[in-house]
């Protein structure tokens, strides 16, 4: 498999795909689903609402933090996860963007 030549990608294409990975996966479509309707989660509760393992539902989470979508902070034994706001809007402006540019009938 080659190499990708980042540098021939604008920011916004490489923040598209970087995006795209995230989101590509329907335990982080179903992650950020419940995160959505709440203020905060533990993970053991995300183990109860979602089938995973802790291990995968850990790689799941470590994956929607790296893209800066959720954010996580420790409580004793536990993290706490949270979408992160001021991402989250960011994220919503940038894809509203790109879909926004198709104005007409193709083909």
């Amino acid at each position: 498999m080659g190499v990708t030549k980042t540098e021939a990608y604008t920011a916004e294409q490489l923040q598209l795909a970087t995006l795209s990975k995230a989101l590509g996966h329907p335990a982080r479509i179903a992650i950020l689903q419940h995160l959505l309707q709440l203020d905060c989660c533990i993970c053991q509760d995300l183990t109860e609402v979602i089938d995973l393992s802790q291990p995968t539902l850990s790689r799941h989470l470590k994956v929607l933090r790296e893209a800066g979508l959720i954010s996580g902070s420790a409580d004793g034994n536990s993290m706490s996860y949270c979408i992160s706001p001021a991402r989250w809007r960011e994220v919503q402006n940038l894809i509203h963007s790109f879909f926004a540019r198709f104005e007409g009938d193709c083909c």
